[in-house]
């Protein structure tokens, strides 16, 4: 039996987890068992969630960008690769996804918008909290998000 998208999600974003495919366990490590997975991994988490950050925690423009969402109110998923247990696996799966290797990776809306640097680029041109607005009702948090409240623009 297969467990609901959002139960399972959960589980997956708790660190210590097994990714499940077609009703069977494909790792018992505790991680994720290859790079297939973590291409799954990252596509599950950015569809559902508006604002996903895959980070380090000691990157500055991993913290520019989180600081920048917080300052706007924006609700977003962070992802900390150098504490996650495939971090390594994850970080060469969003190179497969995005085209680049750095961090922070920032999607929107199911979209990689690029680093901090794009992020801040995008603010400064009034196109971020646009692109925010424009978020589906699939990627809505759940409320399990890190950040700041339900995003309300500040118009």
């Amino acid at each position: 039996m297969s467990p609901s998208a959002p139960s399972l999600l959960a589980r997956l974003t708790r660190g210590v987890f097994r990714q499940q495919r077609m009703g069977n366990l494909t790792s018992s490590s505790g991680g994720l068992s290859s790079t297939t997975a973590c291409t799954q991994f990252v596509q599950d988490i950015v569809s559902h969630n508006c604002v996903v950050i895959f980070s380090k925690t000691t990157c500055p423009y991993c913290k520019m960008a989180k600081s920048l969402f917080n300052e706007i109110g924006a609700t977003y998923k962070v992802i900390e690769l150098d504490q996650h247990s495939d971090g390594r696996r994850l970080q060469e799966a969003l190179a497969q996804i995005t085209g680049a290797r750095t961090v922070p990776r920032v999607f929107i809306n199911g979209r990689c918008i690029g680093g901090g640097s794009d992020t801040k680029e995008l603010h400064q041109q009034g196109k971020l909290v646009p692109l925010i607005e424009q978020c589906t009702s699939c990627c809505m948090s759940d409320g399990s998000s890190s950040g700041g409240g339900q995003f309300q623009a500040n118009h």
